[in-house]
């Protein structure tokens, strides 16, 4: 059937009275309906009557108005405003508010409702003005196009969206609810106790950002929501949010018991294309969705809910274990679209969990880790057809180039490692305070990149603080060099001596810097009095750590003196306490740690196998130092790559040292990440 446009059909009028007398009337009119006899009703034969035939005539038929084209630069067109064509709705957002007395609003027809989930965007100022009260309503004592102020559009919105969420069953028997937070800091909220299909603007809360009601509801004896409090944690807590949506949805309440021990303090999903529906988040990410206990009352969750958003940063939701949702958005239509996302995710895990799938790890087969790591030379772009055609067969499509990831272009010494971008990774590096973290679960250390095969790793502000080795280690050797050098045997002081001369002539060498040149001079010079080898020994030792150079006699010597130190226990080595986690992560996930350090193979082994975290060594598949060549050339890189026997690209290198970074992105490692402590 064709609809007429809007100016044929017109709504008709409402008659406005008061909502007792409009029951009380249809009670009386169904009584005297029931109380009136009907009549009884006589089947009679009647002769059909032949129909005359008319001849066809011919009409013109005029063809439907088109629209004028619509401006896809323009928020919101190209979805349902100004991409249909009027017939299709004859009740427009002037209609609909006549018809509910300005009390509703029809959501999707007003060209105004436009949602978009990221950051960046070149029309974020217009999304700004949907999300603070602009695309549903004027500011504050302002009126609209249809004369509308924010407080009534607002209100006469929340009335709809809650009858939107009764019939998903997200608002069944009174439960859940939703809060707007408009430009001119008014927060909106619905009543609690009313069936949340039957509201209209007049049930409505209207408060101020302190919580203080402002405008109370035209109905009389309505109540402010339970979980009025909990509206305030998240816009305390997420400044940007504009709206908080609160659903009972069974799909939520199950997902929260998957963890049959109720405990875990997040739930985790991946691999499943809606995540995409949630914002800043791709197929393959880690989604973590906090999860806090139930109380008897909403009002005690807040002091969870304040510590749940603090330990998950990045979250937009959160899960009440037994009882429902809680997710928010910058605006009424992101909110809105991130809940139908959350619900779909949790409804899958729910049915996945059900078929013996984990929603929170990876396929058990197929191409995951795999199909883009290594170099495929077929990988080329397709042949380019002359003239576009539908194919007739799937033997016609051509094979898409396996996708790899490209590499950053090598840093040079003008643009630095720095310089591409700037990322704050403090989030990610945070760790889950009490209770919330567990040993077993929840996000307690940050991914990996999912194409990482090895993590190369730096000692010295990567998995231990620097101070430990300027302020315990080396201050060790030079107090016990002298009773070290006494307690050796003559052959051990012999082979020290050479391989420190060694050193110092390697340090005076014309290819080396200023500063080590003048400490190998002042090396030589100490050679060149002939000193017995202890003696030596201990002078040479004590010039190049003063001189805080590195070479590989010395780097032997002090890995000696600090296994004696260990093995005392007067030394123990220190790692950060985000260090065993992380490595506990690499080997659940099939991740090799390896390590690259100027230190010793030695000393290394000493220090991890004697940390404040117990012996570490078994987590490691390799050690590397400068005998692999120096860490700020890429060569060492490559040849560390070899002796692993992996792709350069599928290692991650760590280090708090840019020269490193460069030198290894330059030997074409897939991953080169600047350690900040």
């Amino acid at each position: 059937s064709i609809v007429p446009p809007p100016s044929v059909v017109r709504p008709p009028p409402v008659k406005k009275m008061a909502p007792s007398a409009t029951r009380v009337s249809a009670r009386v009119a169904a009584a005297r309906v029931a109380a009136k006899p009907r009549p009884k009703l006589v089947a009679k034969k009647v002769a059909a009557k032949p129909r005359p035939k008319v001849a066809a005539k011919k009409v013109a038929l005029r063809p439907p108005a088109v629209p004028p084209a619509a401006d896809l630069s323009v928020p919101g067109v190209g979805w349902t405003s100004g991409a249909l064509h009027p017939s299709l709705y004859p009740y427009g957002r002037r209609g609909a508010a006549d018809r509910y007395g300005n009390m509703r609003r029809w959501i999707g027809t007003g060209g105004e409702g436009w949602s978009r989930i990221g950051d960046g965007d070149p029309l974020d100022d217009v999304h700004q003005g949907s999300s603070g009260g602009g695309a549903v309503a004027a500011r504050k004592n302002e009126v609209d196009e249809d004369g509308l102020t924010e407080a009534q559009s607002v209100k006469a919105l929340i009335a709809q969206l809650c009858e939107a969420f009764y019939h998903r069953e997200w608002a069944t028997g009174t439960g859940g609810g939703i809060s707007i937070r408009t430009a001119s800091n008014r927060v909106f909220v619905a009543p609690s106790g009313l069936m949340k299909e039957n509201m209209t603007a007049e049930d409505m809360f209207e408060l101020d950002m302190q919580g203080t009601v402002v405008q109370p509801p035209v109905t009389p004896g309505l109540r402010l929501s339970a979980c009025t409090p909990l509206w305030y944690v998240v816009y305390g807590a997420r400044p940007s949010a504009k709206a908080v949506i609160h659903t009972h949805s069974l799909h939520a309440v199950l997902a929260t018991m998957l963890d049959k021990t109720e405990t875990a303090p997040c739930l985790r999903l991946s691999h499943l294309e809606m995540l995409k529906g949630v914002g800043g988040h791709a197929y393959d990410d880690v989604l973590e969705v906090p999860i806090i206990d139930n109380r008897p009352n909403e009002g005690l969750l807040a002091a969870q809910l304040t510590r749940a958003l603090a330990a998950y940063p990045k979250a937009n939701a959160c899960l009440v274990r037994r009882h429902g949702l809680y997710v928010w958005g910058d605006s009424w239509e992101q909110a809105k679209c991130q809940a139908e996302a959350f619900d779909y995710l949790f409804e899958a895990a729910v049915k996945m969990n059900s078929l013996g799938f984990d929603a929170g790890a990876p396929p058990r087969g197929g191409t995951y880790r795999t199909a883009e790591l290594q170099p495929d030379p077929s990988a080329t772009h397709p042949p380019k057809r002359e003239a576009p055609h539908a194919p007739t067969s799937e033997q016609e499509l051509p094979t898409p180039a396996k996708k790899r990831p490209r590499p950053d272009p090598p840093a040079t010494a003008t643009n630095g490692f720095n310089a591409a971008k700037d990322k704050d990774n403090k989030p990610d590096m945070a760790l889950i305070p009490p209770p919330l973290a567990t040993t077993t679960t929840g996000r307690t250390v940050p991914l990996l990149p999912r194409d990482s095969q090895i993590l190369l790793l730096d000692i010295e502000g990567c998995t231990t603080a620097i101070s430990f080795v300027k302020d315990v280690l080396f201050p060790f050797v030079t107090r016990e060099i002298d009773a070290h050098a006494k307690a050796i045997s003559d052959a051990d002081a012999q082979r020290h001596a050479s391989a420190l001369t060694k050193d110092a002539d390697a340090l005076h060498a014309p290819d080396q810097s200023a500063a080590r040149r003048n400490v190998g001079e002042a090396c030589l010079k100490i050679i060149a009095r002939a000193l017995p080898p202890r003696e030596a020994m201990v002078a040479l030792v004590r010039t190049m750590m003063k001189g805080d150079v590195k070479a590989t006699g010395l780097k032997g010597l002090q890995g000696e003196m600090w296994r004696a130190g260990y093995d005392s226990g007067e030394l123990q080595g220190h790692v950060y306490p985000d260090f065993k986690p992380m490595m506990d992560w690499c080997a659940t996930h099939n991740v090799r740690i390896a390590i690259y350090s100027s230190g010793s193979i030695g000393a290394q082994k000493l220090l991890f196998g004697n940390s404040d975290a117990g012996d570490l060594t078994p987590y490691f598949c390799g050690h590397f130092d400068t005998t692999s060549g120096p860490k700020v050339q890429a060569t060492s890189y490559t040849a560390i790559a070899r002796a692993l026997g992996a792709d350069p690209q599928c290692i991650t290198f760590v280090s708090d040292a840019e020269a490193e970074l460069v030198a290894a992105r330059e030997a074409g490692v897939g991953h080169v990440i600047m350690s900040v402590r």
